[in-house]
């Protein structure tokens, strides 16, 4: 019997992403107008609304769909806006963000995944999203300034570096932490340009990689 996918889709979102705090009702439309079974693996394709991470290969993950909600409903992409995502993965949360966007600018260190992303957004006529294979777990100068930035994987710092490429009236979603203790954070600039940070939740990532690490103390 084969999976009635906007069935799944619904229950997904009423069960899941609403029971979150994810309430606003652009995102709720966003989550059921892109098509979230189709950046899934094919063989997981039947727990593509499941509460739960699942493998792309190369040791990724993909979000959480609550994760994916939360965060597009926490960085409120407007009209017009540059966005910086760090970690494209499956290219789904890439198509959220350039649903919104003007143009989303999505780094991956993965050769392979951001191929694989980039044939899937292509076929679903996403054609305002960049990536690009590099390292960006310090920010990506290239094409900044940024209005959003997005890291998908947590660090155990927040890159300070990054944060200079934050527009005034900016917004950066990190996880930040070490396993088992991180919290997802919003940092916000002001028009003035100061900052402000935000924790939201606690939750788990796997680290970027080449994060910026704390200093240790060797006694």
């Amino acid at each position: 019997m084969s999976l009635d996918f906007e069935l799944a889709r619904r229950n997904m979102i009423e069960q899941q992403i609403r029971t979150w705090e994810v309430l606003d009702t652009e995102v709720l439309a966003l989550l059921t107008r892109v098509k979230r079974e189709a950046f899934v693996p094919p063989v997981y394709q039947s727990l593509a609304f499941a509460d739960l991470e699942l493998p792309l290969g190369q040791g990724k993950k993909m979000w959480q769909p609550k994760l994916e909600a939360r965060v597009i409903q926490e960085v409120a992409v407007k009209p017009g806006e540059k966005v910086l995502e760090v970690g494209t993965g499956s290219g789904y949360l890439t198509a959220l963000l350039a649903a919104r966007a003007l143009q989303v600018v999505s780094i991956e260190i993965d050769p392979e995944l951001s191929a694989s992303a980039q044939r899937r957004l292509t076929q679903h006529g996403v054609n305002n999203a960049s990536l690009m294979v590099g390292d960006a777990a310090r920010g990506w100068k290239d094409k900044g300034p940024y209005d959003v930035m997005v890291f998908t994987a947590s660090s155990p710092l927040l890159p300070e570096s990054a944060l200079a490429d934050l527009r005034p009236g900016g917004r950066l979603f990190i996880v930040v932490g070490e396993a088992p203790v991180m919290t997802a954070q919003l940092v916000r600039r002001d028009s003035e340009g100061n900052l402000r940070t935000q924790a939201l939740f606690e939750t788990c990532l796997d680290p970027l990689v080449n994060a910026l690490e704390p200093e240790r103390f060797v006694f």
